[in-house]
């Protein structure tokens, strides 16, 4: 029997609304970006929770600043600013596989270009241990030749992944405003 998924906190205390948004940033209210602090604490506590859990911010605020109407649009401006990092993550995560794509097809074409001319090589220059050397380096160079698209498709990509949808995560994740 699965045990039900919980629902995990995270807890920020705000003299002011304001605080937690980008104070340089000149877009409205509803569009701004979140102050760097603020978004590393949140990111950081929402890596440490159960994937499985359903996150919930929850935002202590002095009892006028948690009635006034920025207050009030304070899940909406977060949903959005984790929603807009989710996709911009979720454009990166593409833009790497279509590098890999195009450096797995050079790398492809560079190590059949270096059989050929290793099996040419031992072709002309006979059985010697010149040719042998020269062989197994051409062979050597096509092998260097795929190993960046081998380190996007097997280790780069999936870090992005699970930081797309951590963010995911955060733009769903139900955002209260609790009185100090």
């Amino acid at each position: 029997m699965t045990k039900p998924a919980g629902i995990s906190a995270i807890e920020l205390s705000l003299r002011e609304v304001g605080q937690i948004f980008e104070t340089l940033d000149p877009y409205p209210f509803l569009e701004r970006d979140l102050d760097k602090d603020a978004e590393e604490f949140i990111v950081g506590w929402a890596r440490e929770l159960p994937r499985d859990h359903t996150l919930r911010i929850v935002v202590h605020l002095p009892a006028a600043e948690a009635q006034s109407r920025a207050a009030a649009d304070l899940e909406g401006g977060m949903t959005r600013f984790f929603r807009h990092r989710a996709e911009a993550i979720g454009r990166d995560l593409r833009e790497l596989f279509r590098i890999g794509r195009m450096s797995l097809l050079i790398g492809v074409a560079v190590l059949l270009v270096c059989v050929a001319a290793a099996q040419e090589v031992e072709f002309i220059a006979g059985d010697g241990p010149l040719a042998s050397v020269v062989g197994e380096s051409l062979i050597i160079l096509g092998w260097v030749a795929n190993w960046r698209p081998l380190e996007i498709f097997l280790y780069e990509w999936w870090p992005i992944a699970r930081r797309r949808n951590l963010y995911r995560r955060l733009s769903t994740a139900k955002v209260e405003v609790k009185q100090n």
